[in-house]
């Protein structure tokens, strides 16, 4: 690679060609602020924040997308530098709603963190006219305010570029410029698939998921109400950020007992319906390569991915695995075989699930997802909201111990704990089938060709004397490649897993949110997947099929993988819908 020589503030950087300045300063070790940037996505210099003096130029330019060569001097924290700056910040006040207090990103605001920084107050220094919006609750999971807005576009980038669906953009013009959907339209009205990386890329409280905690806390305190909670593996992977622990730390233990410290009756975890998800996947899907059933089969795990199906390729929702995803599945378990075991009352439980993903909002709506005549799943929270529930409560996260889930419904496999990574359904799905079409017992279990954090994946395997291919896919415009692919008859599959979410749940729209510095320099997608693999290699059981409270259920409740009672609780079906921008 062939390097040039620039010196910032005064420092010598070597820096790759066709480096920006914004790039060679982190070198340096110095961070230029930004609040429009996203590396890869949203490359634009229009916030103005990152400005920057460069010798011979006869103005500030900003160092996001302004290129190095050799020799170039670079100032970055000059008088005039910061005083463009705080002019910047106090010209996006003066058109936005100030009231931080009550806004769901205060103390994490990356607005908010620029003002204190360059000591920029809410006194109004360009008091005038200002824009005025109606709030957009249309969609199940999400409320947007453009009130908040900063027309970063970093929102409407991620949704065009990573989820190729572009839902949201700038509509109108100069100082009348908004965020919105085709015709202001509601979100709810658009193919928007409430995945909610615009919530994770959003610096500041412009759009957030709706917030279901008051719900929570009122079914708990309701002495009527039997309350239990399930967790999805990725919210122990990424929790712990919201108390300031380092991206990928495990918090497992000390996530049970803080649900146990809210007062749930019972807390359980969403690996155990995870296990139970690929006994009735790898049943359907040896049924269809045995019979003849239609081939690819696509997982159907990621709610965000199935409601894209619907709209975007409704001829492949024949292809869809008719297996609930596990949120749906431990729903319908709790209600049926738990309540029953423990004699309680279905019309009186209320399930709640802390997930990683806005889009499991929308799922617990959906037709077909009350298998006992009552809703298999009530309320859905994310990971976030958890965080805030847990502040709210006076619990001292960090001081909490570490405990277990509740039994049985909080046994899980490591095959299910790595749900929460792009391809690990694939894996724990090839550990289960192939042990069951071969008979024999793997000589290795990891499945390493469908790892790591790459947009698509594909690999092959010999298995009882045929090649299955497989392929995997995270982020929704990877998905649409693949299947493009699919449909044109250039690529031949027998399974795929997709995941809506790039790099998977682990990195939903749930999650804790990191600031664009964050989200640039670290590849929090790997690091918090590394904290589910390691859970994975530490597991004493690491099959699906070898979980012995997914055992008990089938022996004494279901019968077995893909029977009749297992289909009217476990499956599901989907719709074709229209794609409307």
């Amino acid at each position: 690679m062939e390097y040039v020589k620039v010196k910032i503030n005064g420092v010598e950087v070597s820096a790759p060609v066709g480096s920006t300045i914004l790039e060679a300063a982190r070198l340096a070790n110095i961070e230029i602020p930004t609040l429009c940037y996203l590396k890869g996505i949203n490359e634009i210099g229009a916030c103005r924040m990152c400005v920057v003096e460069v010798k011979g130029a006869k103005t500030l330019v900003t160092a996001c997308v302004y290129p190095v060569n050799d020799g170039m001097e670079v100032w970055t924290n000059t008088p005039k530098v910061i005083s463009s700056r705080r002019k910047t910040l106090e010209l996006i006040l003066s058109d936005h709603d100030r009231k931080c207090l009550s806004c769901v990103r205060s103390g994490r605001c990356e607005l908010q963190q620029l003002c204190h920084a360059y000591k920029v107050d809410d006194e109004g220094y360009y008091d005038g006219e200002r824009n005025e919006y109606e709030l957009d609750y249309s969609a199940a999971h999400m409320v947007r305010d453009n009130n908040k807005c900063i027309l970063c576009r970093r929102c409407s980038a991620v949704c065009e570029k990573v989820q190729g669906i572009g839902v949201i953009g700038a509509n109108e013009r100069g100082f009348k410029t908004f965020i919105g959907s085709a015709f202001d339209m509601g979100l709810g009205e658009t193919s928007c698939v409430s995945c909610g990386q615009c919530i994770a890329a959003c610096p500041v409280g412009a759009i957030y998921e709706k917030d279901n905690t008051a719900d929570v806390f009122a079914a708990i305190a309701d002495p009527e109400k039997f309350v239990v909670v399930q967790t999805a593996p990725a919210v122990r992977a990424g929790l712990g950020e919201a108390f300031g622990y380092p991206i990928g730390t495990d918090v497992e233990g000390k996530l049970a007992a803080a649900l146990r410290r809210l007062g749930f009756d019972k807390v359980f975890d969403t690996n155990f319906s995870a296990d139970l998800t690929i006994m009735e996947e790898a049943t359907e899907f040896i049924d269809r390569v045995q019979n003849g059933g239609k081939l690819p089969m696509i997982t159907s795990c990621s709610p965000g991915w199935i409601k894209y199906c619907e709209h975007y390729f409704p001829d492949m929702t024949e292809n869809l695995s008719s297996c609930k995803s596990p949120q749906q599945m431990f729903g319908a378990i709790a209600k049926s075989y738990y309540a029953e075991k423990m004699g309680i009352d279905k019309e009186n439980m209320v399930v709640v699930s802390v997930m990683p993903c806005t889009a499991k909002k929308f799922e617990i709506g959906r037709d077909d997802q009350a298998a006992n005549g009552v809703p298999d799943v009530d309320i859905a929270i994310t990971t976030r909201e958890l965080g805030r529930m847990i502040e709210r409560a006076g619990i001292v996260f960090d001081s909490l111990p570490d405990e277990e889930f509740d039994m049985p419904l909080g046994l899980g496999t490591g095959a299910a704990v790595i749900f929460g990574a792009t391809g690990g359904v694939m894996e724990a799905a090839l550990r289960t089938a192939v042990e069951k079409l071969t008979g024999e017992e793997l000589a290795s279990l990891d499945f390493t060709d469908v790892r790591g954090t790459e947009g698509i994946k594909e690999a092959s395997y010999n298995v009882a004397g045929m090649d299955v291919k497989v392929a995997v896919a995270s982020g929704l415009k990877n998905a649409r490649d693949l299947l493009k692919k699919v449909e044109a008859g250039e690529a031949d599959y027998h399974f795929i897993e997709i995941m809506g979410c790039p790099g998977g749940c682990v990195n939903g729209g749930g999650q804790p949110q990191q600031p664009g510095y964050i989200r640039n320099t670290v590849d929090i997608r790997a690091k918090r997947a590394e904290v589910l693999y390691n859970i994975d290699r530490n597991n004493s059981i690491r099959k699906s099929h070898e979980n012995p409270a997914i055992i008990e259920l089938y022996e004494t409740y279901l019968g077995e993988p893909g029977s009749h009672r297992a289909h009217e609780l476990l499956h599901t079906t989907y719709v074709k819908r229209v794609v409307n921008k």
